[in-house]
């Protein structure tokens, strides 16, 4: 039986009904409904199988949807590495008030489930990197400092370079070097120059890597497994 098309019928863009859903309050909604959604198996071809080789049969139905399920369970964990987390965040996110550490960002064991897709997965990583963008960060500055403890050359060569840059704002508040902008200006170049010297010496540059690298893949696993909550109960 075919059906008449309905005048009165409306056809919403998916990324207009998201924006709808996200100013509302209520993303967390297709989320939830992409958790809910069963997947295909084979149960009906195996339960109606009498054959002598009917235990065969099962047997390469589970084999092949499991198969088909760690597939899919691994292209959705390389598909957060193909996608800009960042999409959606904006200077306001980090000025904002920081959600809770225990009940917002962490939640507890019910608040984490394996992404069904790559649209589910997408959909929590750009939003959650928004709605925890400070926490992130924090955890950022953490992994950073932990990692010039592991380093202390590292360490050593980037407190030599604020040294190098108080003293430079200190000789010239001293000896008033703003009358003197060739010379300020030459001066400026040569601790620049001194600057990158010391941090690539110091091999500083392999502790940034080393934090971004890191702080990147906590923040990608973490958003993706996070459940979406209402937004209002974000910062609590």
């Amino acid at each position: 039986m075919a059906f008449s098309t309905n005048p009165l019928s409306l056809s919403v863009p998916e990324p207009a009904f998201e924006s709808w859903l996200r100013d509302s309050g209520y993303l967390e909604v297709l989320d939830h409904h992409s958790s809910v959604i069963p997947s295909s198996g084979g149960i009906g071809v195996a339960a109606g199988t009498n054959s002598n080789d009917g235990g065969s049969i099962t047997t390469s139905i589970i084999s092949g949807g499991v198969f088909a399920s760690l597939l899919s369970g691994v292209i959705t964990l390389l598909s957060l590495f193909t996608l800009n987390p960042f999409a959606k965040v904006t200077t306001l996110d980090f000025s904002g008030e920081t959600p809770s550490w225990t009940r917002a960002f962490f939640g507890d064991c019910g608040s984490y489930s394996f992404p069904s897709g790559t649209d589910q997965a997408r959909r929590r990583v750009q939003e959650n990197v928004k709605r925890y963008a400070r926490n992130y960060a924090s955890l950022f500055i953490l992994i950073f400092a932990s990692t010039l403890y592991q380093m202390p050359l590292a360490l050593v060569g980037l407190l030599s370079s604020l040294a190098v840059w108080d003293m430079f704002k200190f000789c010239s508040n001293r000896w008033d070097w703003y009358r003197y902008p060739i010379i300020r200006q030459l001066l400026v170049r040569t601790a620049q120059c001194a600057t990158v010297v010391m941090l690539v010496i110091l091999n500083v540059q392999m502790a940034l890597f080393c934090a971004l690298a890191v702080s990147y893949a906590v923040m990608l696993l973490h958003a993706a497994f996070r459940k979406l909550t209402p937004a209002k109960q974000s910062l609590r």
